[in-house]
């Protein structure tokens, strides 16, 4: 038994197949880190002032600002 052609020969079904929709792959769903507490990398912008803020007393700047937004997550009303 002959196999089909792999390409078709009919041009209306070879313009159909140029140009038919190409199927996305779905977004992998993103989990949570599997540990508490784990911090992750990230980049973010925040005002020059905001900054200079949290520089002033040398380092440990980002431990500083993540202390800051825990409090603030932790003050937050749940709903």
């Amino acid at each position: 038994m002959a196999t089909p052609p792999r390409r078709p020969t009919n041009p209306m079904e070879a313009a159909e197949a140029a140009f038919k929709p190409i199927k996305k792959p779905a977004p992998p769903i993103r989990e949570h880190a599997a540990a508490p507490n784990v911090r992750e990398l990230v980049s973010i912008r925040i005002d020059r002032a905001v900054l200079d803020h949290f520089q002033e007393d040398g380092p440990g700047w980002q431990d500083r600002i993540n202390d800051a937004l825990r409090q603030l997550v932790a003050g937050k009303p749940q709903g």
